[in-house]
């Protein structure tokens, strides 16, 4: 009798032993997984798009250009700027897509002024930009002329004000630059 009362301590503190170590495991867990290292960090638009470092990734074809270039120009026109630091930052991504002779027609203040005039009037107005859509890689011209590689695209953009859309398509015209990256030249809104 003394030994089963014995075997039954044992397979008792057995038991408790195994109990705790188990809820030792749960409970030890359970606290790592609502660590503030595990709390999912919302990305903003902005952020998104301010990540790209265009001297390590620059956008490989015109397609992709124009495709990145549209996403600023959302972020100008339909996010909310939180500074003038955000929005510098944002302008000089956009100038880096822009061919030297672009960039040299305006000073950048007289830039970024402008900027702010546009985004001010798509605010006011109620403007956003609602989707956009490049050109199929497919349908990308390209040609060349007084020694440049050249490329032409359309993108279809969705204006949208209040609960009506507008179509707005443009043209871009890009050209390759010395490190062999297609920067865009100019642009302009055609019919059609």
């Amino acid at each position: 009798m003394k030994k089963d009362r014995g075997l039954k301590s044992v397979i008792l503190i057995f038991f408790l032993a195994v109990l705790a170590v188990g809820l030792y495991y749960r409970l030890s867990n359970k606290s790592v997984g609502k660590s503030e290292e595990e709390v999912p960090v919302k990305v903003t638009e902005i952020q998104r798009v301010l990540s790209r470092n265009l001297t390590t990734s620059y956008p490989p074809t015109p397609k992709e250009v124009v495709k990145y270039f549209s996403e600023i120009t959302q972020c100008f026109y339909n996010e909310k700027i939180e500074s003038d630091e955000e929005l510098e930052k944002l302008a000089d991504q956009m100038l880096l897509l822009y061919d030297t002779e672009l960039v040299n027609y305006k000073t950048h203040d007289d830039y970024m002024v402008d900027l702010k005039s546009d985004i001010a009037f798509y605010n006011a107005n109620g403007y956003t930009i609602s989707s956009f859509a490049p050109s199929a890689s497919t349908d990308v011209e390209t040609f060349e002329e007084d020694g440049f590689e050249w490329a032409r695209l359309w993108c279809m953009y969705t204006i949208k004000s209040g609960k009506y859309y507008k179509q707005l398509n443009e043209v871009f015209i890009l050209r390759k630059d010395e490190n062999s990256h297609w920067k865009i030249y100019g642009w302009e809104e055609v019919d059609g």
